[in-house]
């Protein structure tokens, strides 16, 4: 993450540098850059059941909603899983925001 985008998203983050809270609809830049944060605690090429998953964004947020965060991650094709939703991966869009 760069400057730009790390200042975008300070606001967010509690001193721990998890976030605290989703910022709002309008807010697309800085949605962008925390889901791409987000994404960024996840291997390319390996597979995670939704459990998996559920943790390792419960380790990067306090809000307590990894459900909301999974769905933009796929919505923003950062991952992409199987119809099952039993495995999921990240894509290879996965690549950080324009500035």
């Amino acid at each position: 993450m760069n400057l730009k985008q790390n200042q975008l998203i300070k606001g967010y983050l509690n001193e721990d540098g998890k976030f605290e809270r989703m910022p709002g609809k309008k807010q697309t830049k800085k949605v962008a850059v925390m889901l791409q944060c987000l994404a960024q605690q996840f291997e390319l090429g390996k597979q995670y059941t939704e459990m998996e998953v559920n943790e390792i964004l419960n380790r990067h947020h306090t809000f307590k909603d990894p459900a909301t965060l999974r769905r933009l991650m796929l919505a923003n094709k950062l991952f992409n899983r199987t119809v099952d939703g039993k495995s999921y991966w990240l894509t290879n869009e996965n690549k950080e925001p324009n500035q």
